[in-house]
C-alpha cells in the first residue's frame, strides 16, 4: 500500500493536538490527527468532574512552572484565555465561573470536545483513531521530512506534531511516547513527576488522622516559599483538595509542609477572648466554634493536647495550641502518583524549542505542544489554556 502523504501529521487527539490540527487546516494545510485511543479528548471528558475547567480568566505566565519561566509567555500572549472564551461563545456553549476565575461548562465537557472536532471538520482536518505508531524516521523525499509507520497507514509528512501529553492518568492511555520521540531526535527530556496530585501520609499520621477522612477545612498550604489558600480534604490515604493539589507541584519528597488550619481567624485571640468571658468552657468546646467537632477531637489527640477548661491554661499553653493550628508541620510520605495526578511536571526541555512556533531547534519540521513540554499550569484551567495557546502557536506555522 502506498504511503499516505499529508502536509501535517499530529500525533495525539487531545486538547493541544485538536487545536493545532484545526488551526493548521484552516490555513489550507492538509492535516491528519491520529490517536491510539478509541475516542478523542479523553482527558477533556474526565476533567472538572465531567464539566471541563476549560480556561481561567486570570491566566498569565506566573501561573505556570517551567525550567524556563519565560518560555510560555509568547504563546500565552498571542492566544489568550479571551480568544478561547470567544470560541466557546461562538458555539453558544453555556458556562460559569466557579471560583478564582475558573470557567466550567454548565452542561458537559463533551461540549468542548464537540467544539474542537467541529473546528477540525470545518477546516478539513481528518481525525483517525485506534492508530498505533510503530516507528518514526526522518526522511528527505519529495518535500516529506518524516515517515511515520502505524498499524493503519504509513504517513509521509512535512510537519510532525507531537501532542501526546505526559504520564498522568495511565488508565486513559497516558504513556512516555512523546518523551521517547524527543530523545530519538536528540532533545533533552527533563525529569518528570506527578503534579496536581493528592499527598499521602506516613502510616503513623494516617492512623491517627483516619477519623478525619471526608472532612474539608479551608487552609493555607506552604512549601518551598510558595503558598496556596484554598480547601484541604482529609482522605483515607492522606490529604487532598485544591490547596493540596496546588502545593503538590512545589512540594518535593522529604520536604515539610506548613499548614495554617485557620488562615482567616487568629486562634490565640479566640481562645483568649473566650477564656475571659467563659473561663469554665473547655478547650474542645471553644475550638468547635471554629472547626468541625470531629476535627477538634482528632487533632487534639494527634497533637497530644489535653482537653481542659480554658481557665487552667496559661498564656504560653494557649499560644502553643494556636501555633499548632496555624503552623502545623506535616511531612507527607509521598504523592498518589500518576494514577490520580492531573498533570506531569517536566518533559521536553523548552530550551530546545522555539517559544514562538514550538518547533524543535535541531529537528526541522518536528513540533512539541501541550503537556509533553516542560510547562505545567496551576490547578484551575491553566493547563488547558497552555494546550490551546501552544496548539495555536504551532498551528500557525506547521
Amino acid at each position: 500500500m502506498a504511503n499516505k502523504k499529508v502536509d501535517v501529521l499530529v500525533i495525539g487527539a487531545g486538547a493541544a493536538g485538536l487545536m493545532c490540527g484545526a488551526v493548521a487546516a484552516a490555513r489550507g494545510r492538509q492535516v491528519e490527527v491520529i490517536d491510539h485511543a478509541k475516542k478523542v479528548g479523553r482527558k477533556i471528558l474526565m476533567s472538572g468532574g465531567g464539566r471541563c475547567n476549560f480556561t481561567n480568566m486570570y491566566a498569565g505566565p506566573e501561573n505556570f512552572l517551567s525550567n524556563n519561566p519565560h518560555f510560555c509567555k509568547s504563546a500565552l500572549s498571542r492566544y489568550t484565555q479571551w480568544d478561547f472564551i470567544a470560541l466557546v461563545d461562538k458555539y453558544q456553549i453555556p458556562y460559569h465561573e466557579k471560583t478564582l476565575g475558573q470557567l466550567f461548562c454548565d452542561d458537559s465537557a463533551k461540549d468542548i470536545v464537540n467544539l474542537l472536532v467541529s473546528e477540525c471538520e470545518q477546516a478539513g482536518a481528518t481525525i483517525t483513531l485506534r492508530t498505533e505508531v510503530i516507528s518514526i524516521e526522518q526522511t528527505e523525499q519529495d518535500g516529506a521530512r518524516y515517515l511515520v509507520k502505524t498499524d493503519n497507514h504509513d504517513y509521509e509528512c512535512e510537519s510532525l506534531v507531537i501532542a501526546t501529553g505526559g504520564l498522568s492518568m495511565p488508565k486513559i492511555g497516558a504513556s512516555p511516547f512523546g518523551y521517547k520521540v524527543a530523545q530519538q531526535f536528540g532533545l533533552e527530556v527533563l525529569p518528570t513527576r506527578a503534579a496536581l496530585v493528592p499527598l499521602t501520609l506516613h502510616d503513623k499520621d494516617k492512623e491517627q488522622l483516619a477519623a478525619l477522612s471526608g472532612i474539608a477545612v479551608d487552609i493555607t498550604a506552604e512549601a518551598n516559599d510558595t503558598s496556596f489558600k484554598e480547601a484541604m480534604l482529609f482522605t483515607h490515604r492522606g490529604i487532598s483538595g485544591p490547596a493540596i493539589l496546588q502545593i503538590s507541584s512545589y512540594w518535593q519528597p522529604g520536604d515539610d509542609l506548613t499548614i495554617n488550619l485557620s488562615p482567616e481567624q487568629d486562634v490565640l485571640a479566640l481562645l483568649t477572648q473566650v477564656r475571659e468571658k467563659h473561663p469554665e468552657q473547655e478547650l474542645k468546646t471553644c475550638l468547635a466554634k471554629r472547626f468541625p467537632k470531629r476535627f477538634v477531637e482528632t487533632f487534639l489527640a494527634y497533637q497530644q493536647i489535653p482537653n481542659a477548661p480554658l481557665k487552667v491554661l496559661n498564656e504560653k499553653q494557649l499560644s502553643t495550641i494556636a501555633e499548632q493550628l496555624h503552623q502545623w508541620q506535616l511531612k507527607p510520605n509521598g504523592t498518589e502518583g500518576y494514577r490520580t495526578a492531573e498533570v506531569t511536571i517536566g518533559g521536553v526541555n523548552t530550551d530546545q524549542l522555539s517559544s514562538k512556533t514550538m518547533e524543535a531547534k535541531q529537528a526541522k519540521g518536528l513540533y512539541f505542544i501541550g503537556e509533553v513540554v516542560d510547562v505545567t499550569g496551576w490547578l484551575g484551567g491553566f493547563n488547558f489554556q497552555w494546550a490551546w495557546s501552544s496548539g495555536w502557536a504551532a498551528g500557525q506555522v506547521v
